[in-house]
């Protein structure tokens, strides 16, 4: 391979890697993802203090999953639309209603 092979296929290879990000910068969830962790982190907190049932936190833990494969699928075409962001944050608050309301249904232990 010349020189001049090479240095084709490493240009070739940063325009991939540049499209890549470009392509991408449209997909970041960041609020979404933190999110994610701090209702994942609540309903661990409430396993850890006893207040919700190994049941209710699959139940749960279910839930979050399902969101992040939402959110996966908003994320597969490179853009996160508008909407797809609304609907993602209307699941999280539902589950943010439903963590809140195992936790204080007084069914632990």
């Amino acid at each position: 391979m010349t020189v001049l092979n090479k240095t084709l296929v490493i240009a070739g290879f940063l325009s991939v890697l540049a499209a890549m990000s470009s392509a991408n910068a449209g997909v970041a969830t960041p609020r979404i993802d933190q999110r994610q962790e701090n209702q994942e982190r609540r309903i661990e907190q409430g396993v850890d203090a006893g207040r919700l049932t190994q049941d209710e936190a699959q139940r749960l833990e279910a839930q979050q999953g399902r969101i992040e494969n939402a959110e996966t699928r908003a994320k597969a075409d490179g853009v996160v639309t508008r909407a797809e962001r609304r609907h993602l944050k209307v699941r999280e608050n539902k589950a943010s209603r439903n963590i809140y309301r195992k936790k204080h249904n007084f069914r632990h232990k």
